[in-house]
This record gives structure tokens, sequence and C-alpha cells, in this order.
């Protein structure tokens, strides 16, 4: 079996500003927290268009600009300060966009940049990877009031007010997808590649006048940001550099209000790096939805393991401690269209051999579109005892790859704190013979299991 090192990540320590670290900012126009009825900036979208079924519709056609603003469905503008934690502002700003307008939140950066599982510390930067991995395993997200940003500290025992339960990643690149993720869902994280300092820094890609920036040649990303809206009539004009065509995503920044147009800003559909990285947190759910995680890959996805082939299998066996109504499995799909199938052990031994894990009950299959984490609910529930041992498996194929299971493991980058002894995972590129995977290969299976 092989290991292949997940590339698709990227480290962001750029943005840093000399401004007081965590303010945040009055919302006012620029993130309302009211509802869509009393909003007083007219929507730019018609009231047939804005109707969550016509928006999960793909053939509901899109309208020409978009913008999150006139909706109250962006998060206020916040400041990242001096730290390299544009990449949790982002994740967290999406978040919070997900859940308005119903829901206002003001979620800690502080406490996602603070995770003790890894290592970067938060003048190191940060990567998406690490935010999934923070909200998939329920650490967080906390909110802002229990830790505040900014004081190089970050209190022990709290507990998520929501739990992430899907994150779907967005094909590099594809502008359709963003908007309608956009329309549908909220805020985008993304990334891009950016060469200034902080909100009154100069650039040759910059326009401060109309907050426009577009840097056209392909770059290694360095900064997170949240696409919010679109307009395909922005014009051309407005940008510095060499710019054909009209058209450009609105973005919220972590700089402050004095960054862009009180803290949002234009990026040109023709930039090089805009859309390479989206992620979209789909599901966003009350805590008592689920009460149970069983989990072994706190870092989550680092890398992937297969057998040279399209399908693999793994395996997870844990342990219940009280009753439980085993209700779902959780895992990543490395890339688009990823058929699944879902499978439960009960009394696994204590040393399984092949067969055991052959004795399996079928709960789910299906076809995933996206790239990203999925939770997949069974059928109906199972009914497991206190001390019983019992086993989650899947068989994931995945077009084109070769290495279609993803795994945490020390990828020797000085970026996680992996930990080997709180698993047992096994694979297999058959399901038929299987091998142990923390002895064979040194690493975690991710692949979580979710009990009521």
């Amino acid at each position: 079996m092989e290991k292949l090192i997940k590339k698709k990540g990227f480290l962001c320590s750029v943005g840093l500003l000399a401004m007081a670290a965590g303010v945040l900012y009055g919302c006012g126009k620029i993130g309302y927290m009211g509802n869509r009825e009393s909003a007083d900036v007219e929507s730019k979208i018609s009231a047939e268009e804005s109707s969550a079924d016509d928006r999960g519709n793909p053939e509901t056609p899109l309208p020409s600009h978009y913008d999150g603003r006139s909706e109250g469905r962006t998060a206020c503008v916040r400041d990242q300060g001096e730290l390299g934690t544009c990449w949790a502002f982002a994740s967290l700003s999406a978040i919070e966009s997900r859940l308005l307008p119903e829901e206002t939140w003001d979620f800690s950066e502080d406490h996602m940049s603070h995770d003790p599982n890894f290592l970067l510390g938060q003048t190191g930067g940060g990567e998406y990877t690490m935010a999934m991995a923070y909200l998939l395993s329920w650490r967080g997200p906390v909110t802002e009031e229990e830790d505040p940003y900014g004081d190089d500290f970050s209190p022990e025992g709290l507990t998520a007010a929501r739990h992430v339960q899907e994150i779907q990643i967005l094909p590099d690149g594809d502008i359709e997808a963003i908007k309608r993720a956009v329309w549908q869902w909220g805020g985008v994280e993304s990334s891009l590649y950016i060469d200034l300092r902080n909100a009154v820094d100069e650039s040759d890609f910059y326009n401060p006048e109309t907050a426009a920036y577009c840097v056209p040649t392909e770059n290694i990303p360095n900064h997170d940001i949240t696409i919010v809206g679109w307009d395909d009539d922005f014009p051309k004009e407005a940008f510095t550099g060499k710019v054909t065509e009209n058209g450009a995503f609105l973005c919220e920044n972590s700089w402050g209000t004095e960054f862009g147009e009180d803290g949002f800003f234009y990026v040109s559909y023709e930039d090089g790096t805009i859309g390479l990285n989206n992620i979209v947190y789909t599901v966003v759910e009350p805590t008592d939805h689920y009460t149970d995680i069983y989990q072994s890959d706190q870092c989550g996805w680092v890398g992937q393991l297969g057998y040279g082939s399209e399908t693999a299998w793994a395996a997870n066996v844990y342990q219940t401690e009280k009753e439980t109504e085993l209700a779902a499995a959780g895992f990543y799909a490395i890339d688009r269209d990823t058929e699944y199938e879902v499978y439960v052990v009960r009394q696994v031994p204590e040393e399984p051999q092949d067969k055991s894990l052959q004795k399996r009950e079928k709960v789910a299959d299906g076809r995933l579109v996206y790239a990203g984490y999925y939770t997949v609910p069974f059928a109906e529930s199972i009914h497991l005892e206190t001390g019983e041992r019992f086993a989650v498996v899947i068989c994931l194929t995945t077009p084109g790859a070769v290495h279609p299971i993803a795994i945490e493991y020390d990828a020797d980058d000085g970026k996680c704190r992996i930990d080997l002894t709180d698993g047992e995972g096994y694979a297999s590129p058959d399901g038929i013979s299987w091998e142990r995977v923390e002895e064979s290969q040194k690493c975690n299976l991710c692949l979580k299991a979710y009990g009521k």
C-alpha cells in the first residue's frame, strides 16, 4: 500500500496588520443582523429567485450580480491584527454567513488558531484542512465571548456551540459552482495570492479607489478570504492590471473596515489564484442532533492511501461507553463523483481476523458530487450495548484516484501532532483481506461514527 501526501492545502502567513488585534467592527450595511423582510437595502434578486428551493436547484438561472450584504448574510468585518490567522477568520466568517440571517454568531478565531493538535501557532499561518479538522472533531466553534481574540491565551474545557457535519470542496476555478454555493449557502472560504501587507499598503495590482484587485498570473495562494457575492458587470477598467473582461467576486477580508469598501473588495474572475481552494460549510447543526462522536483523526485529512485502484476499503473499530443508537458515519471524498457504501459490524472480537470484518450489514450507499467531508445517516439507527466493540466500514470508489481513502499521518512538515494510539483501523483492496493501518502504514483513518 502507498501513501500520498495531500498537496491541496496552503500556508497563510501574510496579511499582517500593525493594528489592535481582534477588533470587531459595527455591522450596519456590512453584515446586517436582522431578518430579510426588515432589511433596509433592496435585494438585487427577485423574491422568486430567492426561495431556498430555487437556490438549491442547479437548473435555476443565476442572477448577473448578487451581494450577500443586501440580505444580511455577511458576518461583521473583523481584523486579524498582526497574526497569521486569516485562515481561521475566513473559515468562521463563512460559517457565520451560512447561519445568517436566522442565527447570529460571533465565533472565536482565537480558539481555532490555538488548536493544540497543530504546531504552527498563531504566527505560523495555517490552512483550510486545519480548520476542517478542528470543526469536524467537534472541538469548535466556540464563541468569541468564551475565548476573545489576541490575548495569546485559550482556555481549556470549552465545548462547540454548533456541530459542523458537512463541508464541500468545490472544483478549482469553477466560477459557476462558487456562485451557486454563495447563493445557496452563504460565504465560501477561498484563497488568493496577495502582495499587500496591510490595509494601507500599496500594490500595482490593487486599485483602492474601486476596491478592485487582480493578479492575472498563477501564484501560490497565501491569503484566505470569504467570497460573499459577485458582479458579472463589474467593469474591467476598475482594475489596475491587465484585465480583459468584466466580472468579479465580492470578497470579505479580515483587515478591518479601513481596507477596501468597509472591509470588502472585488477580485476579478481573471485573477490567477482566486477560486483554487473553495470551502463551503453546507451542514452546521445544533449540538443535540448527534450527541456521540467516535473518531481517531484529530488532525483530519493529511494524506491518502490506496492500492493503486479507484476503489479501496477502510474500517475503524470503536467501543461504546454506554448504550448508543449508532446513526451515521462520516468520511472524506477526496475528489468528485465518489461512490460509497457504508457497513456496520457488531460484536467485533478483540483480535479481529479478515472474516470478522466480512460479517457486515450494509446501512447506506450513494454518490457524492464534490470532494469534501460528508456525514451519511443510516436508514435505521443500530442499537449498541454498553462496552460493545463495533466497526464502521466504507468502500469508496473515486474516478481517476489511486489513493481514495483519506488519512492522517505524520507528514514530517512540523504542522500536526499525530497520535496513533487512539485508533484501530484496517484497510483492504477488496473488503476481504485486511491490514492494520496504525502498524503497517503509521496512520489513522479519517472515518468517524455518530450516535444519539
